[in-house]
């Protein structure tokens, strides 16, 4: 019976090729898309899902509350990890430091001489941190290979790498920052690409701790890049565990300090997801986003649905007699449903290898955007292939029941004189799929006109700063590397192109944002904290900073003077600026006067407000020197750079970057989604049309006789155009009232999350009104002008 079922199925679907062609073609690429999308959903909800006790483990996270703001940072104070394995120890079974960093990495060969040097990203953890969260050790363990100071550990890639074959690494040392000479202790296993711990150089935390200086100790300044772990004994739960966070508040932290800070504990499962926290792997993805492609993914799905219902249904009453006939012979209203159900299916396996085929080719595209390794290996992951084949029967059910319901469910006597037709529920369901699919259409297209508006303005909007032809060149901060940085920059102002240079922290807006309890004109400590960055007296200059009062940073090694944003004098209610000046600031333990203040300046994203600022000179804190170019003479600036800075420091790895990439960078998710929107709203506004194409096409044909009537008694080819145009064109008009309201809330919500952001104003959805009625008119007319010149005497010969 099935093979007899497949068997005509494949000569109606071969008698209509046409038709077949355009549901075969909507719903491999949706069919294809959907393939993606599920592939890219499931790689990245795999992140950190393979340790063994993900449920029990939490990182600590650090909130500033005050009146009028809310901050967290994924950074704890330096003495919290002890404080909480000392005070939480019958909550928590293990509290483990990490803490990021970054140097030179020195590999001599066995005769002595230098073989490796290169820049490398590095943690400090102690042995704690491996026992909460359980890599694999190929050589060595955890209490073993990390307890001791000036003991390291690394990756196999990176064993590797810096001795050719890890097995020979263990023992062997490596020199770190030309002043550490480290042991290497112990081997892991590299961190697979869906993991948020890259971990390649992982140092002993007591090697960090005899680094450290005095903010080792201190509970007033957090960096995001010391994080801290906990594992939660069994049966505790985590609510338990934040009842006694107050206490410990209290205990640890100045009570004038307090009132704005606290702790929560985010789970292992939610630190891939979380925008805002972040990770070290600098890899992170919003939830939300992945349900918004999946939301897409459905769209895509469903629109190449209501395609084949629509042609299915209107190709029903050509196939009246067919069913007359088999109801006469016998056949049962079941046996007709599995037999135009295996139609459906025949032509949505057809798609789906065809599909696969798409997904092969879109798949390189999808991984340079997304600068991740996505398999579509059914070996590797199974799981693709079962949501294949569910999707199949999906599709089969959704785009083949309906019509397989009409259709069998036609009278025999009727349907054998041929006086089916389609009646007016069947029209006015296919009216309503035609809106339906066109409303989801427009509202991509709205999205997309939407995103690409606000990424557009991210890009024009002025940051307080000028960003452009401004290179950030890494200098090393150890004592050797700062006698020659006077040597250095002296070079460099001479290069022809270098218009100003600067030594500094961090650029004005930067990833790089330490936050600090400080003091105001000798009262006691402010309610807020400050985002504190360190520059030389060019630093204003360089990155077209301006000065509103007072003046700027003087030339000076050391902590003297202070400039202040706008925002800080804001929240300490000083109006008149100028009152500010003179007045003294104590922060990081040091004290120092106002000279000036700085017009506000975004220094993070345009997600987020701008944060009181406290810039001074300090040059130990040094990790940077910004250069400020001449846009026309960039590339032989920029080799001359290079090659002086190997000059003066050879010691030393050389990397650069332009401060423009590093804005982008905060951007990175919009950009993909935008770049998403746009080719899923253009494969949608593709199956759309195609399947209104099919629809006009066989309307075309039902009308052929009434057409040639019409021209016989008189009416113009534009008259017969508009006729077998206009109701196209109502339902478009009408999909495009459903999708406004739609569109606003989803376009609304979006912005949201930017402080600084466009007004949805009405010419998205204008403009998207206008493309959609446009590329209906062009797609009917086409057909429809074809019907309204066709011979009259063909059509009416046989009448």
């Amino acid at each position: 019976m099935l093979k007899l079922n497949l068997k005509i199925a494949w000569r109606n679907l071969w008698k209509n090729k046409g038709y077949t062609l355009i549901n075969i073609l909507g719903l491999s690429i949706g069919m294809a898309s959907c393939i993606l999308i599920f592939i890219f959903i499931r790689y990245q909800l795999s992140f950190d899902e393979n340790f063994k006790n993900e449920s029990r483990i939490y990182r600590v996270i650090t909130s500033w509350t005050t009146p009028d703001s809310f901050f967290e940072s994924p950074g704890t104070a330096r003495p919290l990890p002890a404080a909480m394995r000392n005070d939480f120890s019958q909550q928590f079974d293990k509290v483990g430091a990490i803490q990021g960093g970054g140097g030179i990495i020195k590999v001599k060969d066995a005769s002595g001489k230098e073989s490796i040097k290169t820049a490398e990203d590095v943690q400090y953890a102690d042995p704690d941190f491996f026992e909460i969260l359980d890599f694999k050790w190929l050589e060595g363990n955890p209490r073993q290979s990390l307890s001791q100071p000036n003991t390291v550990v690394l990756s196999d890639e990176m064993g590797d790498k810096l001795f050719g074959d890890w097995h020979k690494a263990v023992g062997q040392s490596i020199n770190f920052k030309n002043k550490l000479d480290l042991k290497v202790t112990g081997i892991i296993e590299k961190t697979p690409e869906n993991s948020s711990f890259p971990l390649r150089i992982v140092i002993s935390y007591k090697t960090y701790q005899n680094l450290a200086g005095p903010e080792l100790t201190s509970w007033g300044s957090v960096s995001s890049s010391s994080e801290c772990y906990v594992l939660l004994k069994k049966g505790v739960s985590i609510e338990e565990v934040n009842r006694n966070i107050p206490q410990f508040i209290d205990k640890y932290y100045q009570k004038d300090d307090i009132s704005k800070e606290g702790h929560r504990f985010q789970p292992l499962k939610d630190i891939h997801y979380n925008e805002e926290l972040g990770n070290f792997a600098n890899k992170v993805i919003s939830k939300k986003e992945l349900y918004g492609l999946a939301i897409i993914g459905v769209f895509l799905l469903l629109t190449a649905c209501i395609n084949f219902i629509n042609l299915a249904t209107a190709q029903a009453v050509s196939r009246g007699k067919e069913v007359g006939v088999r109801k006469v012979m016998g056949s049962l209203r079941r046996q007709l449903i599995v037999q135009f159900l295996t139609e459906t299916l025949t032509i949505t396996v057809l798609s789906l290898l065809v599909g696969c085929v798409l997904t092969e080719i879109a798949l390189p595209g999808m991984q340079s955007l997304f600068k991740d390794h996505i398999s579509f290996s059914i070996i590797e992951h199974p799981i693709i292939l079962v949501f294949m084949l569910v999707l199949v029967m999906l599709v089969s059910f959704l785009a083949g029941f309906y019509p397989a319901m009409v259709m069998s469910g036609y009278s025999p006597a009727l349907a054998i004189k041929n006086k089916i037709t389609a009646n007016a529920g069947g029209l006015s369901l296919r009216k309503i799929l035609v809106v339906v699919q066109f409303a989801i259409t427009i509202i991509l297209i709205i999205g997309t006109l939407v995103v690409l508006r606000q990424m557009s303005y991210m890009r024009e909007k002025p940051l307080g700063f000028i960003p452009t032809a401004v290179a950030l060149v890494d200098i090393p901060s150890d004592s050797m590397a700062i006698t020659r940085y006077h040597t250095l920059q002296d070079q460099i102002n001479k290069i022809p192109g270098v218009l100003s240079t600067s030594y500094c922290s961090a650029a004005p807006s930067s990833d790089f944002n330490n936050e600090s309890n400080f003091r105001y004109n000798s009262t006691v400590n402010a309610n807020f904290q400050a985002n504190t960055k360190t520059g030389d007296e060019n630093y204003f200059k360089t990155f077209g900073l301006a000065i509103i009062a007072g003046k700027g940073l003087a030339k000076s090694d050391t902590v003297k003077n202070f400039v202040v944003n706008e925002t800080l004098l804001k929240k300490l209610n000083v109006i008149n600026y100028n009152e500010a000046l003179g007045k003294t600031i104590r922060v990081h333990g040091k004290t120092g006067t106002i000279v000036g203040v700085v017009k506000d300046f975004n220094n993070r994203s345009l997600h987020e407000p701008i944060s009181p600022i406290i810039l001074n000179s300090d040059k130990e804190s040094y990790n940077t020197i910004a250069v400020k170019l001449d846009s026309k003479s960039i590339l032989p600036a920029m080799q001359a750079i290079e090659k002086t800075w190997n000059n003066v420091l050879p010691e030393y790895v050389y990397g650069a970057n332009f401060m423009d990439d590093k804005i982008s960078e905060y951007y990175q998710t919009e950009k993909i989604m935008g770049a998403l929107f746009k080719v899923f709203a253009g494969v949608i506004i593709f199956i759309s049309f195609i399947g209104l194409f099919g629809l006009i096409s066989f309307v075309a044909t039902q009308r052929t006789r009434e057409v040639a009537i019409r021209k016989v008694l008189g009416a113009s080819t534009v008259e017969l155009v508009k006729m077998l145009n206009g109701s196209f064109l109502m339902m478009v008009f009408i999909a495009n009232l459903v999708a406004w309201p739609l569109a606003y809330l989803f376009v609304s919500k979006w912005l949201a999350t930017f402080t600084y952001r466009i007004e949805v104003n009405v010419w998205p959805f204008i403009l998207a009104m206008i493309i959609s009625m446009t590329i209906t008119l062009i797609t009917v007319s086409i057909r429809s002008y074809k019907a309204a010149v066709a011979n009259t005497i063909d059509a009416l010969k046989y009448e």
